[in-house]
């Protein structure tokens, strides 16, 4: 069964050995933009690329508001600062996701809360969110949601869209708003990822996306904060360019900030990317229309788009019989020169956050022993 399913992978990628997980693709302008960085000197966060990103971001999301930053732990640094998560607090996420997520939230002084997602859209499952304020949250007189197990406050929510597919963000949001408590979707996998005809990270207060190397839209590193709401996009910039308020010479600073801008030499990239990104989304969608056939007849799963969903596909995905089984594909591929990884060991297992409060897990872990991302890169 293995050597049948490298050979159709293989068949796929003919040009290309060895068969890179997700390698980013560079063939539009990108050459052209960097040139006119260097040639104008504007190299750092000033400079017309980083607005004309932002601009392509906002167009192509619907969002309001997109700022850029270094990254997307950057991007939900920020968000969770102007969600007034701060020492003490808790926040609820995800135990299947990167550690990201989780050490985002512990720069703000913050505690992880791991809630199970589910096996359709491999995010928070509605269901055990709402149990878990059912049994586990209280409103007090401040308005502000507290665990009654801990006596901490639950200041956010941070459902990711794993690997590209959109969560049900909708009945996560509704659960959340009946408990006062904000929501900061990482979207990061997620460009280009729509639910109920709506691009994820503008469900939420806030979203926030990635453009790392791996990314279907890549600038190097990187990443942005979307949102709707002006008042928090004029704080979020107002941070991440080191809280200087403006002045033609003064350096005047009115509280701690971060040097989290994009410089313009990535924006330039990003920008170049976007031009090409409809091409981008339907190449991997009809790679991913490829997968799925194959898969069915040779009796593996795999991982489609929930839901009224209609999914970038970042990472494709396909589900294994059992950890022995996932760790024998991984070698085998590994040997015949496919590029495959596991998916990410549950964050609620690593030291720093074993000591977090966690729903009964059953499909986290289910999931972690089976899934394996295979190549997704944009055929060429």
């Amino acid at each position: 069964m293995f050597e049948k399913l490298v050979d159709f992978i293989k068949s796929l990628y003919p040009t290309e050995s060895p068969v890179p997980l997700n390698a980013p693709r560079f063939s539009g302008n990108e050459k052209k933009y960097l040139t006119d960085c260097i040639d104008t000197t504007y190299v750092s966060y000033v400079g017309e690329y980083v607005r004309r990103f932002e601009k392509a971001i906002q167009e192509f999301t619907g969002a309001k508001y997109a700022i850029a930053v270094s990254s997307g732990t950057a991007a939900l640094h920020v968000a969770l600062l102007l969600a007034e998560v701060g020492p003490g607090d808790e926040v609820i996420t995800q135990p299947l996701t990167f550690v990201a997520t989780a050490n985002a939230i512990s720069y703000c002084g913050g505690e992880p809360v791991f809630v199970d997602v589910e096996r359709t859209t491999l995010g928070i499952d509605p269901g055990k969110l709402n149990e878990f304020l059912l049994n586990n949250g209280i409103l007090k007189p401040d308005g502000r949601c507290y665990n009654t197990i801990t006596g901490r406050k639950i200041a956010a929510c941070v459902p990711m869209h794993t690997l590209g597919h959109p969560t049900r963000i909708d009945e996560l949001i509704e659960i959340c708003q009946k408990y006062h408590i904000p929501v900061v979707e990482d979207a990061t996998e997620a460009l280009g990822s729509f639910y109920k005809g709506q691009h994820t990270g503008t469900f939420g207060d806030m979203g926030i996306l990635s453009f790392n190397g791996n990314k279907p839209v890549t600038t190097g590193g990187g990443g942005m904060i979307i949102t709707n709401d002006e008042a928090l996009a004029t704080k979020a910039k107002h941070l991440t360019t080191t809280a200087k308020r403006p002045h033609p010479w003064e350096f005047v600073h009115d509280e701690v900030g971060y040097n989290y801008r994009l410089p313009n030499i990535n924006a330039a990239v990003g920008c170049a990317q976007m031009e090409c990104f409809a091409g981008v989304l339907e190449n991997k969608r009809t790679t991913a229309q490829m997968y799925d056939p194959f898969f069915q007849e040779i009796g593996i799963p795999f991982i489609t788009e929930p839901a009224h969903a209609r999914s970038n596909y970042w990472l494709n995905a396909i589900l294994l019989k059992d950890r022995r089984e996932r760790d024998q594909f991984l070698a085998y591929a590994t040997g015949e020169g496919i590029q495959t990884r596991p998916v990410w060991a549950l964050i609620s297992t690593l030291p720093m956050y074993r000591h977090c409060q966690c729903t009964p897990l059953e499909t986290a872990p289910w999931l972690e022993e089976r899934l394996v991302n295979i190549p997704s890169s944009v055929r060429i």
